[in-house]
């Protein structure tokens, strides 16, 4: 067994070795931070009083000199000499007397402190002090920074709405696993979740649908006759982008466009390309409805992405871009008169004059278009990130041509599949298997792209279309622990991974997950 399963961090770091003895806290210990670290230590310090009932005390580094003898603690400090582990990176030293972290930003402080986390017992994860556990660490010195930029997971609650409260649990598993952002996928054909003010409707009639389907079937045979519904308020996203942030979680939000737009036409039918009333969609799958290119629509869309930025301080923002019905557009009349009076050929060059609006719109705010592979179809807008869904080829023909791209293949990263070949014993899915050994086997970086290219791959991220996951706990089931695969294809070092020594890491760690309440999947 390797020194690293003995530890079962995950994921795991770029350098660890041991050294002899046990670092124990004890009600005397104190945690000693600079005010810029003041934020991370309060973490720290909610995190270990629940746990152990201790007050773990926040002090200034120039307060240590005043401590009496037998002083023990927990330094915090941030380390320009530490620059060479990037700005998420970090050196955690635990001796018999003291744990120090450095790190030269923030963000490494902040894991640093989930490494420390996950070498404490399990129980430093409950809501109520535990006196029979015993606080103690291995003295451990530690070197590690992640691989990659963008670790992320994306959270549909278009198809159906999730609360708050189930927001911030996932924002904290994400976090746990070094996993710093959080695609947040919140309009559809089946709901749209974001309150806009300036377009009330968007929510008084696209958060709401009459029914849902109760299987793959149900497009035949009806659904299930319950109403679902639920948006999220400005100041709810306010919450949780901050929640978020504090967490050193970015949230990204999806906005679709041009396709995926029936709860928007719904609530205004002149945004369509036919303008005829629709109901908010009560079915799963690619539809018809599709934006029409009018300046009037792109100005509504424009409006809407205003008050999106407002609430986002992201620099990446998502506009879909996927599965649109161009062929609608081709079979209008009003929509090819348009095309002819802008010059445009076909429907892929018009939905490239809409995706390259929407860039230089948000261009000119400071922020980036990213959208999925779609948008490389009639040409690609030149800011724009490509979040490659559709196998591996769009991101290699992306990076190669000088874009950055996200990589998301559905063979390796989408979390609706099934997670055993036996669907018998499984919940309903949308198809496919896509086994923890599977995802973990990934490599993000293709073959076919250049090492001068492969810079441009920002990292990877985890897809939860929840079509077929109406409950968080059914979610939690679905994305854990093929997440925490995920977080170790993203976070570690290529060289170092090792599905065996995942395997043996995962099952003490799965024992953290149980205490802070996550139904996962068990391992077969």
């Amino acid at each position: 067994m390797s020194l690293h399963s003995v530890t079962a961090i995950i994921p795991q770091p770029s350098h660890l070795s041991f050294s002899n003895g046990r670092h124990s806290l004890n009600q005397g210990t104190k945690i000693v931070a600079p005010s810029e670290l003041l934020p991370v230590a309060r973490f720290l310090q909610t995190t270990l009083q629940q746990a152990t009932g201790w007050p773990f005390p926040l002090i200034s580094p120039e307060s240590v000199a005043q401590e009496t003898a037998g002083f023990q603690g927990i330094f915090f400090s941030l380390d320009a000499g530490a620059a060479s582990l990037g700005k998420e990176g970090y050196r955690l030293r635990a001796s018999w007397d003291a744990i120090r972290i450095q790190a030269p930003t923030p963000a490494g402080v902040f894991y640093a402190v989930q490494t420390l986390l996950q070498l404490l017992p399990p129980a430093v994860f409950n809501a109520r002090p535990r006196p029979d556990v015993a606080w103690t660490i291995p003295c451990v010195v530690i070197e590690d920074s992640p691989r990659f930029a963008w670790r992320g997971a994306m959270l549909d609650c278009s198809r159906y709405f999730q609360p708050v409260a189930f927001v911030k649990k996932f924002i904290d598993a994400l976090a746990l696993h070094k996993l710093n952002t959080l695609h947040w996928h919140l309009t559809d054909d089946q709901g749209w979740r974001i309150e806009i003010k300036k377009y009330p409707r968007l929510t008084e009639i696209g958060s709401r649908r009459t029914e849902s389907p109760r299987s793959h079937h149900d497009f035949r045979t009806g659904g299930d006759g319950i109403a679902h519904e639920g948006y999220y308020t400005q100041d709810e996203i306010r919450e949780i982008v901050a929640y978020a942030a504090a967490r050193f979680v970015t949230v990204v939000p999806e906005i679709e466009m041009p396709g995926h737009a029936q709860a928007a036409i719904a609530a205004y039918p002149e945004l369509g390309s036919d303008g005829r009333p629709l109901a908010v969609s009560t079915n799963w799958g690619c539809h018809l409805p599709i934006f029409n290119p009018n300046e009037s629509t792109l100005s509504f869309l424009q409006d809407v992405l205003d008050e999106v930025l407002s609430l986002f301080p992201s620099r990446f923002i998502h506009v879909g871009g996927d599965e649109a019905a161009k062929a609608h557009w081709e079979n209008n009349p009003a929509v090819r008169a348009r095309m002819a009076e802008l010059g445009i050929a076909d429907a892929h060059a018009l939905q490239s004059h809409f995706i390259t609006r929407m860039e230089t719109y948000l261009a000119q705010r400071g922020r980036r278009l990213v959208g999925w592979d779609e948008i490389l179809e009639g040409g690609l807008p030149p800011g724009a990130t490509v979040m490659s869904w559709r196998g591996i080829e769009g991101g290699i023909t992306a990076a190669n041509a000088g874009h950055d791209v996200v990589m998301a293949p559905n063979q390796y990263t989408y979390l609706d599949h099934y997670q055993a070949a036996d669907t018998e014993n499984e919940p309903l899915a949308i198809c496919g298997c896509l086994t923890v050994e599977k995802l973990y086997s990934y490599e993000p970086i293709p073959r076919e792209i250049s090492e001068k290219n492969a810079v441009h791959i920002l990292g990877i991220q985890g897809q939860l279309w929840s079509e077929y996951m109406p409950t968080s706990s059914h979610v939690e089931y679905m994305a854990f622990p093929r997440l925490c695969a995920l977080s170790e294809v993203a976070w570690s070092p290529p060289g170092q991974r090792d599905y065996e020594s995942f395997r043996q890491r995962l099952k003490p760690h799965l024992k953290r997950l149980d205490v802070l309440g996550v139904r996962y999947r068990p391992l077969d």
